[in-house]
Protein backbone atom coordinates (compact mmCIF):
# COMPACT_ATOMS: atom_id res chain seq x y z
CA UNK A 1 0.00 0.00 0.00
CA UNK A 2 2.01 3.11 -1.07
CA UNK A 3 1.84 6.34 1.70
CA UNK A 4 -0.31 8.63 -0.23
CA UNK A 5 -3.12 5.61 -0.06
CA UNK A 6 -2.34 4.85 3.73
CA UNK A 7 -3.17 8.80 4.10
CA UNK A 8 -6.45 9.13 1.98
CA UNK A 9 -7.84 5.70 4.15
CA UNK A 10 -6.49 8.31 7.48
CA UNK A 11 -8.38 11.29 6.49
CA UNK A 12 -12.05 9.50 5.36
CA UNK A 13 -12.06 7.39 8.29
CA UNK A 14 -11.45 11.03 10.38
CA UNK A 15 -14.31 12.39 8.72
CA UNK A 16 -16.26 9.58 9.12
CA UNK A 17 -15.84 9.76 12.87
CA UNK A 18 -16.83 13.42 12.59
CA UNK A 19 -19.95 12.49 11.09
CA UNK A 20 -18.84 15.73 8.64
CA UNK A 21 -17.85 15.80 4.81
CA UNK A 22 -13.90 15.86 4.37
CA UNK A 23 -12.81 18.87 3.77
CA UNK A 24 -10.22 19.87 1.12
CA UNK A 25 -7.30 17.35 2.40
CA UNK A 26 -9.66 14.27 2.53
CA UNK A 27 -11.44 15.02 -0.47
CA UNK A 28 -8.15 15.03 -2.33
CA UNK A 29 -7.20 11.67 -0.57
CA UNK A 30 -10.31 9.92 -1.42
CA UNK A 31 -9.69 10.75 -5.08
CA UNK A 32 -5.55 8.92 -4.84
CA UNK A 33 -7.27 5.96 -3.01
CA UNK A 34 -10.29 5.63 -5.72
CA UNK A 35 -8.08 6.28 -9.11
CA UNK A 36 -10.93 8.92 -10.23
CA UNK A 37 -11.92 12.55 -8.64
CA UNK A 38 -15.13 12.51 -6.96
CA UNK A 39 -18.35 13.55 -7.89
CA UNK A 40 -19.77 17.28 -7.33
CA UNK A 41 -22.17 15.83 -5.23
CA UNK A 42 -23.27 17.98 -1.68
CA UNK A 43 -20.68 16.30 0.36
CA UNK A 44 -18.13 18.45 -1.29
CA UNK A 45 -20.03 21.25 0.61
CA UNK A 46 -18.11 20.41 3.74
CA UNK A 47 -20.56 22.47 6.30
CA UNK A 48 -20.08 23.58 9.29
CA UNK A 49 -22.41 25.16 11.64
CA UNK A 50 -22.08 27.54 14.61
CA UNK A 51 -23.43 27.59 18.15
CA UNK A 52 -26.61 29.49 16.64
CA UNK A 53 -27.26 26.52 14.47
CA UNK A 54 -26.41 28.62 11.52
CA UNK A 55 -24.62 26.37 8.79
CA UNK A 56 -21.86 28.07 6.61
CA UNK A 57 -22.50 27.33 2.87
CA UNK A 58 -21.42 29.48 -0.50
CA UNK A 59 -24.08 30.61 -2.30
CA UNK A 60 -24.70 27.59 -5.02
CA UNK A 61 -24.31 24.92 -1.97
CA UNK A 62 -27.03 26.82 -0.19
CA UNK A 63 -29.85 26.27 -3.12
CA UNK A 64 -28.63 22.80 -3.03
CA UNK A 65 -29.02 21.75 1.08
CA UNK A 66 -32.58 21.11 0.42
CA UNK A 67 -36.43 22.96 2.41
CA UNK A 68 -36.53 25.15 -0.06
CA UNK A 69 -40.30 24.84 -0.19
CA UNK A 70 -39.82 26.54 3.40
CA UNK A 71 -36.64 28.52 3.17
CA UNK A 72 -37.71 30.71 -0.20
CA UNK A 73 -40.96 32.23 1.66
CA UNK A 74 -39.75 32.55 4.54
CA UNK A 75 -36.97 34.57 3.12
CA UNK A 76 -39.47 36.30 1.05
CA UNK A 77 -41.24 37.07 4.20
CA UNK A 78 -38.83 38.14 6.35
CA UNK A 79 -37.50 40.83 3.86
CA UNK A 80 -40.91 41.79 3.35
CA UNK A 81 -41.85 42.39 7.36
CA UNK A 82 -38.50 44.05 7.47
CA UNK A 83 -39.16 46.45 5.18
CA UNK A 84 -42.43 47.75 6.88
CA UNK A 85 -40.71 47.76 10.21
CA UNK A 86 -38.33 50.28 8.68
CA UNK A 87 -41.42 52.07 7.11
CA UNK A 88 -43.05 51.74 10.70
CA UNK A 89 -39.76 53.90 12.04
CA UNK A 90 -39.90 56.34 10.06
CA UNK A 91 -43.60 57.13 10.95
CA UNK A 92 -42.73 57.12 14.06
CA UNK A 93 -40.37 59.73 13.87
CA UNK A 94 -38.47 59.50 17.00
CA UNK A 95 -34.77 58.25 15.23
CA UNK A 96 -34.09 56.20 12.85
CA UNK A 97 -31.64 53.02 13.06
CA UNK A 98 -27.70 54.34 11.38
CA UNK A 99 -28.50 52.80 7.71
CA UNK A 100 -32.13 54.34 7.68
CA UNK A 101 -30.68 57.88 9.13
CA UNK A 102 -28.38 57.95 5.84
CA UNK A 103 -31.19 56.58 3.35
CA UNK A 104 -33.79 59.30 5.08
CA UNK A 105 -30.80 62.17 4.83
CA UNK A 106 -30.35 60.90 0.91
CA UNK A 107 -33.90 61.16 -0.16
CA UNK A 108 -33.18 65.35 0.35
CA UNK A 109 -30.74 65.48 -2.53
CA UNK A 110 -32.22 62.80 -5.09
CA UNK A 111 -35.62 62.74 -6.68
CA UNK A 112 -35.83 58.92 -5.36
CA UNK A 113 -38.51 57.62 -2.81
CA UNK A 114 -37.21 56.03 0.51
CA UNK A 115 -37.34 52.78 -0.72
CA UNK A 116 -35.88 53.52 -4.03
CA UNK A 117 -32.42 55.07 -2.05
CA UNK A 118 -32.50 51.83 0.03
CA UNK A 119 -32.29 49.49 -3.19
CA UNK A 120 -29.57 51.69 -4.48
CA UNK A 121 -27.62 51.98 -1.89
CA UNK A 122 -27.68 48.24 -1.40
CA UNK A 123 -26.95 47.84 -4.80
CA UNK A 124 -23.49 50.14 -4.52
CA UNK A 125 -22.97 48.28 -1.13
CA UNK A 126 -22.61 45.04 -2.80
CA UNK A 127 -20.70 46.36 -5.40
CA UNK A 128 -17.80 46.65 -2.58
CA UNK A 129 -18.02 42.94 -2.48
CA UNK A 130 -15.96 42.47 -5.27
CA UNK A 131 -12.41 43.85 -4.15
CA UNK A 132 -13.65 41.79 -0.41
CA UNK A 133 -14.47 39.02 -2.63
CA UNK A 134 -17.08 38.06 -0.93
CA UNK A 135 -19.84 35.84 -2.45
CA UNK A 136 -23.70 37.09 -2.39
CA UNK A 137 -26.63 34.65 -2.73
CA UNK A 138 -30.02 34.55 -2.99
CA UNK A 139 -30.80 36.23 -0.25
CA UNK A 140 -28.36 38.95 -0.63
CA UNK A 141 -29.58 39.91 -4.25
CA UNK A 142 -33.55 39.93 -2.38
CA UNK A 143 -32.98 41.75 0.24
CA UNK A 144 -31.55 44.71 -2.27
CA UNK A 145 -34.63 44.74 -4.15
CA UNK A 146 -37.05 43.23 -1.83
CA UNK A 147 -37.15 45.28 1.47
CA UNK A 148 -36.96 48.79 -0.35
CA UNK A 149 -40.16 47.79 -1.96
CA UNK A 150 -41.66 46.88 1.10
CA UNK A 151 -40.61 49.95 2.63
CA UNK A 152 -41.89 52.31 0.04
CA UNK A 153 -45.46 50.21 0.58
CA UNK A 154 -45.17 50.92 4.53
CA UNK A 155 -44.64 54.40 4.34
CA UNK A 156 -48.11 54.52 1.85
CA UNK A 157 -49.82 52.44 4.27
CA UNK A 158 -48.67 54.14 7.93
CA UNK A 159 -49.44 57.60 9.20
CA UNK A 160 -47.35 59.60 12.05
CA UNK A 161 -49.83 58.89 15.26
CA UNK A 162 -51.03 62.26 16.73
CA UNK A 163 -49.45 62.37 20.20
CA UNK A 164 -46.48 61.10 21.82
CA UNK A 165 -48.20 58.28 23.04
CA UNK A 166 -48.55 56.26 19.92
CA UNK A 167 -45.20 57.50 18.53
CA UNK A 168 -43.87 55.72 21.01
CA UNK A 169 -45.72 52.18 20.57
CA UNK A 170 -45.24 52.17 16.99
CA UNK A 171 -41.73 53.09 17.52
CA UNK A 172 -41.32 49.71 19.78
CA UNK A 173 -43.17 48.14 17.88
CA UNK A 174 -41.18 48.20 14.61
CA UNK A 175 -37.74 47.44 16.78
CA UNK A 176 -39.05 44.36 17.63
CA UNK A 177 -40.67 43.56 14.55
CA UNK A 178 -37.49 44.64 12.63
CA UNK A 179 -35.70 42.23 15.36
CA UNK A 180 -38.34 39.25 14.40
CA UNK A 181 -37.74 39.98 10.60
CA UNK A 182 -33.79 40.08 10.84
CA UNK A 183 -34.21 36.75 12.79
CA UNK A 184 -36.52 35.59 9.89
CA UNK A 185 -34.61 35.94 7.02
CA UNK A 186 -31.47 35.02 8.32
CA UNK A 187 -32.91 31.82 9.27
CA UNK A 188 -33.81 30.93 6.07
CA UNK A 189 -30.16 30.52 4.97
CA UNK A 190 -29.72 31.67 1.43
CA UNK A 191 -26.64 34.38 2.30
CA UNK A 192 -26.09 37.65 4.29
CA UNK A 193 -27.72 41.06 3.33
CA UNK A 194 -25.20 43.25 1.45
CA UNK A 195 -24.41 45.30 5.13
CA UNK A 196 -23.77 42.19 6.54
CA UNK A 197 -21.67 41.01 4.19
CA UNK A 198 -19.77 44.37 4.11
CA UNK A 199 -18.84 44.01 7.65
CA UNK A 200 -17.65 40.10 7.68
CA UNK A 201 -15.76 41.00 4.22
CA UNK A 202 -13.71 43.75 5.91
CA UNK A 203 -12.96 42.12 8.83
CA UNK A 204 -11.61 39.30 6.98
CA UNK A 205 -9.42 41.16 4.81
CA UNK A 206 -8.21 43.79 7.78
CA UNK A 207 -8.06 41.12 10.14
CA UNK A 208 -9.75 43.23 12.70
CA UNK A 209 -12.75 42.23 15.03
CA UNK A 210 -16.45 42.12 13.56
CA UNK A 211 -17.30 44.11 16.91
CA UNK A 212 -14.73 46.94 16.14
CA UNK A 213 -15.51 46.93 11.97
CA UNK A 214 -19.25 47.02 12.61
CA UNK A 215 -18.80 49.81 14.91
CA UNK A 216 -16.67 51.86 12.58
CA UNK A 217 -19.38 51.15 9.88
CA UNK A 218 -22.50 52.10 11.76
CA UNK A 219 -21.16 55.45 13.39
CA UNK A 220 -19.62 56.58 9.44
CA UNK A 221 -22.75 56.13 7.82
CA UNK A 222 -24.81 57.60 11.14
CA UNK A 223 -22.17 60.50 10.62
CA UNK A 224 -22.60 60.84 6.74
CA UNK A 225 -26.73 60.74 7.46
CA UNK A 226 -26.88 63.26 9.92
CA UNK A 227 -24.68 65.57 8.54
CA UNK A 228 -27.48 64.63 5.02
CA UNK A 229 -30.30 65.43 7.44
CA UNK A 230 -31.72 61.91 8.82
CA UNK A 231 -33.44 61.91 11.85
CA UNK A 232 -32.15 61.28 15.23
CA UNK A 233 -33.31 60.22 18.08
CA UNK A 234 -34.13 57.81 20.93
CA UNK A 235 -35.20 55.64 18.35
CA UNK A 236 -31.60 55.53 17.42
CA UNK A 237 -30.30 54.52 20.54
CA UNK A 238 -33.20 51.96 21.41
CA UNK A 239 -32.37 50.29 18.42
CA UNK A 240 -28.62 50.06 18.85
CA UNK A 241 -29.71 48.85 21.97
CA UNK A 242 -32.22 46.19 21.62
CA UNK A 243 -31.65 44.84 18.06
CA UNK A 244 -28.81 42.60 18.66
CA UNK A 245 -30.68 41.09 21.73
CA UNK A 246 -33.57 40.76 19.39
CA UNK A 247 -32.17 38.71 16.53
CA UNK A 248 -30.50 36.95 18.68
CA UNK A 249 -34.03 35.41 20.74
CA UNK A 250 -35.79 35.45 17.45
CA UNK A 251 -33.28 33.56 15.60
CA UNK A 252 -33.65 30.36 17.86
CA UNK A 253 -37.10 30.04 16.62
CA UNK A 254 -36.71 30.43 12.88
CA UNK A 255 -33.35 28.62 11.93
CA UNK A 256 -34.26 26.03 9.53
CA UNK A 257 -32.04 23.56 10.29
CA UNK A 258 -30.42 22.19 7.04
CA UNK A 259 -29.07 18.03 7.28
CA UNK A 260 -25.54 17.56 7.34
CA UNK A 261 -24.53 15.42 4.73
CA UNK A 262 -23.75 11.96 5.59
CA UNK A 263 -19.90 11.09 3.99
CA UNK A 264 -21.07 6.80 4.52
CA UNK A 265 -23.74 7.26 1.47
Amino acid sequence: MTRLAIMGRFWIRRANSARLAPRKGPLVAQWLCAGAAPAPTLERVSPTTDRTGLTDLGPVAQLYAGRLGRRLPQLLGGLVLYGLSMAMLIRADLGLDPWDVLHQGLTHYVPLSFGMVTIVVGALVLLLWIPLRQKPGLGTVSNVVVIGLAADVGLWLFSTPADLAGRTVLMVSAIVLNGMAGAIYIGSQLGPGPRDGLMTGLAARTGRSLRLVRVTIEVSVLAVGVLLGGTVGVGTVLYALAIGPLVQFFLRFSIVRLPVPDPAR
